[in-house]
């Protein structure tokens, strides 16, 4: 990617933590495995990172908002189970 304003890495970590510091009740949620949780969270992740860019995704961005989300969860999750 090398338009200006693509969606990296180092822009989408920070908006995806505050995005998880924010819903902590669905990331729980998530982890239970409640239904909506993951359709909850990777939408306001979608939401979060096209406010941050000023425009829509595109369609590889918005996977990788949803890979990189998933990756944050799965953390999480492996830190809560593992304490």
């Amino acid at each position: 990617m090398t338009e200006q304003n693509t969606l990296d890495h180092g822009q989408l970590d920070p908006v995806l933590a505050q995005v998880v510091r924010s819903h902590q009740e669905k990331v729980v949620s998530w982890i239970q495995g409640e239904p909506g949780a993951w359709g909850f969270l990777a939408g306001q992740g979608v939401t979060a990172a096209r406010l941050h860019l000023g425009r829509s995704l595109t369609d590889p961005e918005r996977r990788l908002v949803w890979h990189r989300l998933w990756w944050f969860l799965e953390q999480i999750k492996a830190n809560v189970l593992g304490a």
